[in-house]
């Protein structure tokens, strides 16, 4: 017999927080090996399993943060005039070799693929190695 739940889960590439009292109540489901081997047993990714446990196990349920940006996300839509209240960005190479990173100017995309770099100096613009980005 195959219970049907849902849950809300924690997408690891945009990344997640979680509180100090959520984290001790975890513990005794998670800690020393036993994170793996519920992955394992319930056969899911570690992020979704850490929803699994807080919001099934423990009936926390997880607060979504719109600030903070999967690959799951079209990263070129993102508002680059304006990054500072953002909290996370991601990007993915799919199989085809397109990639869904950020649309930024700064550095060509063969010195800086991810557009990670670009975002860095757009952040922190004074950085030495900054200077070399076209902007």
């Amino acid at each position: 017999f195959q219970e049907e739940i849902s849950f809300w889960f924690a997408t690891g590439g945009a990344g997640f927080c979680l509180s100090r009292a959520l984290a001790k109540r975890m513990s005794p489901v998670a800690s020393g090996g036993k994170f793996t081997d519920l992955c394992d047993s319930i056969q899911l990714p570690d992020d979704v399993t850490m929803g699994y446990i807080a919001g099934h196990l423990l009936g926390r349920n997880l607060t979504v943060i719109p600030q903070f940006h999967s690959h799951f996300e079209t990263m070129r839509f993102m508002d680059m005039k304006n990054p500072h209240p953002e909290i996370t960005f991601s990007y993915v190479r799919y199989a085809d070799d397109s990639l869904n990173v950020l649309e930024i100017d700064g550095f060509s995309e063969e010195e800086d693929p991810t557009r990670f770099r670009s975002l860095h100096c757009l952040l922190f613009p004074n950085f030495s190695f900054c200077s070399k980005s076209k902007r």
